[in-house]
């Protein structure tokens, strides 16, 4: 807010020393043009002299010329000269600069006027409603949800105050989803852990009794390894509960299923990436399609190509990148490749699972969610999702219901 005042007094200063130096040569106009009604009075002068006679349409400054007893007498602007011997009183007019300057200093005063009033406004409505947003991001990024968020009606920050609740709205909601998660799960390994326990401790005693050979009886001895047999199946399917558990969803997904055309989300696609990629040198292609009604959330949908092609980005080769289309069994597939694929071919079937990364990820950034987080949302709108290796490029495929 400082940096806007400094840039109001600035601007303000600016306007004014010019509107001063604008009315400085105005001024010496008008002196000029106020002293050349001598000249052409002595121009007059001389020409009476010489000829006689004289015409004032040569003299736009001198408004009549007069002789006689009333000589001095006049309303008008007048100076007496001297022709042929004869003195005449020659009227004149002082010209239109001054109306003139009257006129650009009450536009430049309007201006002016218009100009503050601007800066105010934009103050008004855009600097201070932001200045009082300023500290919320920081907030939220220390885990302070409680933050308070002015409510705005500006139509320049109603929508992302709007936003940004419903943003702090999310981060509480999941939140108290991953603590209920984490409840939830560590009670189920402490009841599976104390359910072991059980099982464990016939084991081990039916183990040392045989190991000590206190069984004589080859029957016993039968019973006593179908025991520990029958104890560990028990812990295998304890294991399986805990494996299940420590595999069962760790991350939320809302779909709201409806309808959207094609071309909007390819549109917002490419306009989110077409600048980056063109930035880079990669080509980025967009073939041709048909437009169509797709089942789906929208927002969801271009979530998982935004996946996709942050993913051709960090593991192609950075020569192209390329969207393509076809329409089969009403469906649309949309198929994102890209040049340079050094994923090995029997990888492909274990890419879907979350927090893998392939053999070419070893350099690269990453938590291996991505296509993990496509294969899910992409099920829950009713589609699915493939992928193959083609002429050493890298192709993953939306299969989208029509609508």
């Amino acid at each position: 807010m400082r940096a806007f005042r400094r840039l109001c007094i600035t601007a303000a200063a600016v306007f004014l020393v010019l509107a001063v130096l604008l009315n400085i040569v105005m001024m010496q106009q008008q002196k000029t043009a106020d002293g050349q009604y001598r000249v052409e009075a002595k121009r007059l002068a001389d020409e009476i002299t010489e000829t006689g006679s004289y015409d004032l349409s040569k003299y736009p400054h001198i408004t009549g010329l007069y002789t006689g007893d009333h000589l001095y007498q006049s309303d008008e602007h007048y100076l007496i000269i001297e022709a042929g011997g004869t003195l005449c009183r020659a009227e004149y007019t002082l010209g239109s600069l001054r109306s003139m300057i009257i006129t650009v200093n009450c536009i430049l005063g309007a201006l002016f006027l218009l100009m503050c009033g601007v800066f105010y406004y934009i103050w008004r409505n855009v600097i201070k409603p932001f200045g009082s947003l300023n500290e919320v991001p920081q907030e939220l990024a220390r885990g302070n949800l409680a933050v308070p968020i002015p409510e705005q009606k500006s139509r320049f920050f109603g929508r992302f105050t709007w936003g940004v609740n419903l943003l702090r709205e999310k981060i509480e909601d999941d939140r108290q989803k991953e603590l209920s998660m984490q409840r939830d799960k560590k009670l189920l390994l402490l009841s599976l852990s104390h359910d072991i326990k059980t099982p464990l401790s016939a084991i081990k005693l039916n183990a040392k009794a045989l190991a000590k050979g206190i069984y004589r009886d080859a029957e016993k001895c039968r019973s006593a390894a179908e025991s520990i047999n029958a104890r560990a199946d028990e812990i295998e399917h304890f294991v399986s509960e805990i494996t299940k558990a420590a595999g069962e969803d760790f991350m939320s997904f809302e779909v709201t299923q409806g309808e959207a055309f094609l071309s909007q989300i390819i549109a917002k696609i490419h306009a989110r990436y077409a600048p980056q990629l063109g930035l880079s040198g990669t080509e980025f292609a967009v073939q041709k399609y048909a437009d169509c009604i797709l089942s789906c959330d929208s927002d969801r949908l271009g979530e998982c190509l935004q996946n996709l092609i942050e993913n051709a980005i960090k593991y192609g080769d950075g020569r192209r990148i390329e969207l393509a289309f076809d329409k089969m069994d009403g469906c649309e597939l949309i198929t994102v490749s890209n040049t340079g694929c050094t994923l090995e071919a029997k990888e492909l079937p274990q890419i879907f699972g979350s927090f893998h990364r392939g053999s070419n990820a070893a350099h690269i950034q990453g938590n291996g969610l991505g296509l993990f987080i496509c294969k899910r949302l992409m099920s829950l709108m009713g589609g699915e999702v493939y992928a193959e290796i083609q002429d050493g490029c890298f192709r993953v495929t939306l299969v989208v219901k029509l609508a």
